[in-house]
């Protein structure tokens, strides 16, 4: 069936941001610099994995896809939110809106499977060191991303045609700056009880099993790092781990909060300001995390650095 027998609305309006309009300008400005440390960060990120040769191991080499992934998660949402708080139109099309939903949900599962293939390198440099070469091994590293692609993909794919299948009639204004899945649930007129199955179905396959996968991993970790007598030993273990651990932290906690834990219905701010830590402050944070707290990134930069003075 034609979407035009499905739906009557043929664009959406993005209601934006919970705030005053006195304050947009101040706003604006904010999440400006928010979007381009972002993607100016994680670019010096792949930049500096890609000219030191060091840095060309397994835990670069995804931490290089994630950067990656999560420049092209911020730019799903940023830039529309900022062209919309800036001018009158805040209308997207119908077709824009599917669209933002498909790369949203792919990008979000994909950073998921990036932390769980990241935590796993993680376990076997720790707990399996001797080996660790031989188990991660680039054709290994290759099918992890690859896997996650397909899987993020094919579970965004599915979303996006469960979504395209629902009709919307009336109103047609979104309290959110993008097309969030479970708002557009709401203002269907459509039984979307198949849709909230789904979407409970492929939570727990992409979000909860990582989870639980990570938290294994870390746990595994944990009971190696107990057993190292080596006071520096330990430091050394947990220097590793902690940008991870920090980025995993700011990624599912954030998650928790939007989904699990989801404002009433007469009120929609507290998950708006929650989906904005999740889309633009998570990743633009991650370069910093990884910068300041990695000890082989700051060397990387340095060298580069003390290479272009030098020259």
């Amino acid at each position: 069936m034609r979407r035009e027998n499905q739906s009557s609305v043929s664009q959406f309006l993005l209601l934006g941001l919970p705030i005053r309009p006195e304050q947009q300008g101040a706003v604006f400005a904010l999440f400006l610099g928010v979007y381009l440390t972002t993607v100016l960060g994680n670019l010096l990120i792949i930049l500096l994995i890609r000219l030191d040769s060091r840095l060309h191991t397994p835990m670069y080499f995804f931490l290089s896809h994630l950067a990656l992934t999560d420049i092209t998660f911020s730019s799903v949402t940023a830039p529309k939110m900022l062209v919309n708080m800036q001018t009158q139109n805040h209308s997207i099309s119908y077709a824009g809106c599917i669209s933002q939903v498909y790369f949203f949900l792919m990008l979000g599962c994909l950073d998921s499977f990036l932390l769980t293939s990241m935590a796993y390198d993680r376990y076997v440099a720790i707990c399996h060191p001797l080996h660790y070469m031989t188990i991660m091994s680039q054709s290994l590293c290759f099918r992890l991303v690859i896997v996650s692609w397909v899987l993020s993909s094919a579970s965004a794919i599915l979303h996006t045609l469960l979504l395209a299948r629902l009709s919307f009639c009336g109103d047609n204004a979104l309290p959110h700056f993008f097309c969030d899945l479970s708002t557009l649930l709401k203002l269907s007129s459509s039984d979307t009880t198949v849709n909230e199955l789904f979407i409970l179905t492929v939570g727990v396959l992409v979000i909860t099993l990582p989870l639980l996968c990570i938290l294994v991993s870390y746990s595994r970790i944990g009971t190696t790092i107990l057993r190292v007598p080596s006071t520096k030993g330990i430091c050394k273990a947990l220097s590793t781990c902690g940008s991870h651990l920090s980025v995993v932290s700011l990624y599912y906690g954030t998650i928790i909060g939007l989904y699990f834990f989801p404002s009433d219905d007469s009120s929609n701010d507290k998950d708006v300001i929650v989906a904005l830590l999740y889309t633009l402050v998570t990743p633009m944070l991650n370069p910093f995390i990884y910068s300041l707290r990695n000890r082989d990134m700051k060397g990387a930069l340095g060298n580069i650095l003390g290479r272009r003075s030098f020259s």
